[in-house]
């Protein structure tokens, strides 16, 4: 059974993984299923070490897993839950101000 903690800790996870634009693309990346750091780099026009860089911090998140493959490795979101939540985060509206920009130090709610 969750507790508060645990699910403080699971958003706040998810909260410091999607909040940096290059995880947040890999993530969606991921959402459409397994990929491999070449072709993840590739797609999303990074390089191979920025992308391993990111996985690593994911994985070390909990949010995805790693399975070797021979000579390469796999990457998927670690749970099906995560998945279908983020599905339903994509299609959540959100109430924006217009001109109100969404940064640390600009939100009232942060400040």
């Amino acid at each position: 059974m969750l507790t508060i903690a645990s699910r403080l800790d699971v958003m706040n996870r998810l909260g410091r993984a999607m909040a940096d634009p290059t995880r947040s693309r890999v993530l969606l990346a991921l959402l459409d299923g397994p990929g491999y750091p070449a072709e993840l780099a590739h797609d999303l026009e990074l390089t191979r070490t920025n992308v391993s860089n990111h996985l690593a911090c994911l994985r070390g998140c909990g949010l995805i897993v790693a399975a070797v493959e021979g000579r390469r490795t796999r990457y998927e979101i670690a749970d099906p839950h995560l998945t279908q939540g983020m599905r339903q985060l994509l299609e959540a509206v959100v109430a924006v101000d217009e001109g109100a920009p969404c940064v640390d130090d600009a939100c009232e709610c942060c400040a």
